[in-house]
């Protein structure tokens, strides 16, 4: 956490770092989104656990893996090799952009607007609908 005159601004990238450290990712290649667009997932195991929680506690402070995470962390009984190369994939992004965060204006009114999306019958194994949510603070319109 830092503060400014604007306001705190909240970031894990310690934390990111040490991820990236751990699994021997500090160098690679990077990807540009968390997860691949039509990932088709299907149904090694504790260290695929223990890398997918540590990126469950991230996006408290990372919306944009509020995405990817929780598709991930439907695996965590069984997963196979699929699943720790979209894993890899969320780790190769989170290298490109360690540091990022929320930032809390101090002057905020603190209004949410939340976005949600639904997609009937779109999940491959079990054909169920799959929903998802975002929430966000508005940005500050200037003053005239």
């Amino acid at each position: 956490m830092s503060r400014g005159t604007d306001g705190l601004f909240l970031s894990q990238r310690k934390y990111t770092l040490d991820i990236l450290s751990e699994t021997g990712l500090l160098g690679a290649k990077l990807a540009t989104s968390p997860i691949d667009q039509h990932h088709r997932l299907a149904l090694d195991s504790s260290q695929y656990r223990q890398h997918i929680g540590r990126l469950i506690y991230l996006t408290i402070t990372r919306p944009e893996l509020c995405y990817s995470v929780p598709v991930l962390d439907q695996f965590m009984q069984s997963p196979r090799v699929s699943h720790w190369e979209a894993a890899l994939r969320v780790l190769r992004y989170l290298r490109g952009h360690p540091g990022q965060g929320i930032v809390l204006c101090k002057d905020s009114a603190l209004q949410l607007i939340s976005y949600c999306d639904s997609d009937w019958a779109s999940c491959p194994l079990s054909l169920r609908s799959l929903t998802g949510y975002f929430i966000v603070e508005p940005p500050k319109l200037a003053a005239e």
